[in-house]
């Protein structure tokens, strides 16, 4: 190179891991504005469950001594509530996915599905938690002893959350192409 001449070189890196980047991204997004806005974003997530499971327990407890499965009211719905939780909230939240994320989905990098998979797998992993800590706790507090097959546990997991997944993204779509749908 010669005094004057200028050599640009411009090499393109191919981009590794962008969707990975991009869910990870999102999820902390979501993580902050969902759960991280008040000091009590996450109580109030373990607080709902737990307050619909003792209810329930105390007043079907007033009425009949036993449930109708097992010897142990919390634990006959919170093996009950926790699954529909899953469901239910797995496919609310990736029902307003693309309406959530809809000015990060102008940046060429993020896509619909990363906003699908980024709620996704926030809502299943948080779910799970706290599914999970309730129904531990359940079984500490009142020192059950319980023989729990684990695989179909987690394949009942498995199918609430392809069942919400699944609602959620028709719902996704049918939101998005008639605004009628949301309401």
């Amino acid at each position: 190179m010669t005094w004057g001449e200028t050599t640009v070189t411009l090499t393109i890196a191919k981009p590794r891991l962008v969707f990975f980047r991009s869910v990870m991204a999102l999820m902390l997004r979501e993580m902050s504005t969902t759960y991280g806005r008040s000091p009590g974003g996450y109580v109030w997530a373990f607080a709902e469950p737990i307050a619909g499971v003792a209810l329930m327990a105390i007043i079907f407890g007033l009425i009949t001594h036993n449930p109708a499965l097992g010897t142990n009211f919390p634990l006959y719905f919170a093996s009950g509530i926790m699954p529909f939780l899953i469901y239910q909230t797995t496919a609310a939240n990736v029902g307003t996915a693309i309406s959530y994320s809809r000015p990060l989905l102008a940046y060429p990098r993020v896509s619909y599905v990363d906003a699908i998979v980024a709620r996704f797998l926030l809502n299943a992993l948080t779910q799970i938690l706290i599914a999970s800590i309730i129904i531990i706790g359940i079984v500490l507090f009142y020192d059950l002893s319980l023989d729990i097959d684990f695989f179909l546990c987690a394949r009942a997991v498995a199918m609430a959350l392809a069942l919400g997944i699944g609602v959620g993204i028709l719902n996704c779509y049918l939101m998005s192409m008639f605004s009628v749908w949301r309401f």
